[in-house]
């Protein structure tokens, strides 16, 4: 009688302790992505058997064969959370369900395999418990968590993975405005496409991020920050380098039009487009209030650059900016596109009034000084 493969079992985890803890370095020498902690998660798949015991181990090199398929033909994916420690000490994550969602999807999008998210952010926070001493105090700074999944098989056959490994490391950030607020300009350039119709853009891999390098160096040498990503004949607005992108419009009535592109296959989901919308369509229906924030109207739909131009021409660009994990929303100052620059206004604290309402109201739930279901003790 054949056994069916085995879920992914928090209860099993393995743990062994480094015997050689490194020291944390001083949270003002952080660089974004360069420090990790002393250990990480492993737990290795395959087709018949399942999931493996998790390991969390000493933070080490992983071991690959020179065919495995993911150094050839990129099965790999990851996801990017944060844990942040509040005023008491306690450790939040920021609803890490979603990211468990996401990944899963990911994974179906590349044949690699499903997993309980419960039992891995019990992982997950287990990893964090035991470098917890990793997680900062300091106000903005964070511990940033990137889980992976990758195909490792030894083949250069082209066929779906039969073998995997989710691995988990955590790395403490500084906060992303560590010097003051800087807006940013991007580069509406149609010369280059990150997603198409049936392609990948909605799903969170490796695969879609090294092909942005090239555009974004050569952005970059003419004087702006990031990629500002179009798509089609009409030039449709996607994403703002790795975010997701907010334009905000006034009407004919005076009142504010909250524009996000939708989820219809070029747009990665994400967790802070998702929660900036729940909050203001909140404020719109009157639930709550976002500081300094008027009359608005809430819409996912698509829009050109050639609106973004006429908005700016008539006066009706209010603010734009981009949304992610890692400064939650970017305030953009500057768009170049067709040889000219179109001016986004921010006000004087260098973001805009929405910007940084939602920025405030998200990071007050992060932190834990308001209270929220979305903020999830460790």
């Amino acid at each position: 009688m054949n056994s069916q493969p085995a879920p992914l079992d928090a209860s099993r985890v393995v743990i062994k302790k480094s015997e050689s803890p490194k020291e944390c370095p001083a949270p003002q020498n952080l660089v974004f992505g360069k420090t990790f902690t002393d250990h990480m998660l492993k737990v290795s798949w395959n087709k018949q058997t399942g999931w493996a015991e998790p390991s969390i181990e000493p933070y080490a090199p992983l071991s690959l064969e020179p065919s495995a398929v993911v150094l050839h033909y990129a099965p790999t994916l990851f996801e990017g959370m944060k844990a942040y420690r509040d005023d008491q000490g306690q450790v939040r994550l920021f609803r890490p369900e979603k990211n468990m969602e996401r990944m899963n999807r990911s994974a179906k999008r590349i044949c690699l395999p499903s997993f309980e998210g419960e039992e891995c952010l019990k992982l997950i926070k287990k990893l964090i418990q035991i470098d917890s001493r990793w997680v900062p105090s300091e106000p903005g700074y964070s511990l940033y968590i990137r889980p992976t999944l990758i195909g490792t098989q030894s083949s250069i056959g082209i066929s779906e993975p039969t073998d995997a490994l989710l691995f988990v490391i955590l790395s403490p950030v500084g906060p992303y405005y560590s010097s003051g607020v800087k807006p940013i300009a991007l580069e509406a350039n149609p010369q280059y496409v990150r997603a198409w119709p049936g392609g990948t853009g909605d799903a969170k891999l490796g695969a879609n991020y090294g092909p942005s390098m090239m555009p974004q160096k050569e952005a970059a040498a003419r004087g702006y920050s990031q990629i500002l990503w179009l798509f089609g004949e009409e030039d449709y607005v996607t994403e703002v380098g790795t975010m997701n992108m907010f334009a905000v419009l006034k009407k004919d009535d005076g009142a504010w039009e909250v524009v996000t592109p939708p989820l219809n296959g070029l747009i990665l989901p994400g967790v802070t487009r998702l929660s900036i919308l729940e909050l203001l369509r909140a404020h719109q229906k009157g639930e709550i209030q976002l500081d300094n924030v008027p009359k608005i109207e809430v819409n996912e739909r698509d829009i050109t650059m050639k609106e973004v131009v006429e908005a700016s021409n008539s006066g009706k660009l209010v603010e734009m900016f981009g949304a992610g994990t890692a400064a939650v929303v970017t305030p953009v100052d500057r768009i170049g596109y067709k040889g000219k620059d179109i001016h986004v206004p921010v006000t004087s604290s260098g973001f805009g009034t929405v910007t940084e309402a939602v920025l405030n109201k998200i990071m007050a739930i992060q932190w834990g000084k308001e209270p929220h279901a979305w903020s999830v003790p460790i």
